[in-house]
């Protein structure tokens, strides 16, 4: 297979890291809803490619997070072997450890595969709920 340089957009993936912006209103409770239909990554067990719909909802604190680098960071994903379970907490945590928001909420919603349908969910209200 001959060399080949990398297109802007695979750079741009590769190189890819969660950035914030100041909160414009960090004295009000407002909630920010994001919805990426088109996450990917691949089977740590078979290899094959898995899909979601990654939902995040969370209240900020004094950080928004900055979209095209989320976008970016979820795109990385493709290429990775993870689980469904360990794709959703891990995006759950590098949001939680970023924004320190005051709740936050990150959804799985997995295409099915062989006829299995998996919603993961992680939440901080589950904190308390979960033990």
């Amino acid at each position: 297979m001959e060399d080949r340089k990398l297109k802007y957009g695979e750079e741009a993936i590769l190189n890819a890291q969660l950035e914030t912006w100041e909160n414009p209103y960090p004295d009000r409770d407002y909630k920010i809803e994001i919805t990426f239909p088109e996450f990917t990554c691949l089977c740590p067990r078979s290899g094959y490619p898995d899909f979601a719909t990654i939902r995040i909802t969370y209240i900020p604190d004094k950080y928004i997070v900055e979209l095209r680098s989320l976008k970016l960071y979820l795109n990385k994903y493709r290429s990775e072997y993870i689980s469904h379970e360990a794709a959703t907490n891990k995006i759950y945590d590098d949001l939680e450890k970023l924004l320190k928001p005051r709740f936050l909420e990150v959804v799985g919603d997995w295409n099915p595969r062989g006829n299995v349908k998996t919603i993961i969910t992680v939440s901080s209200k589950d904190k308390e709920t979960v033990k």
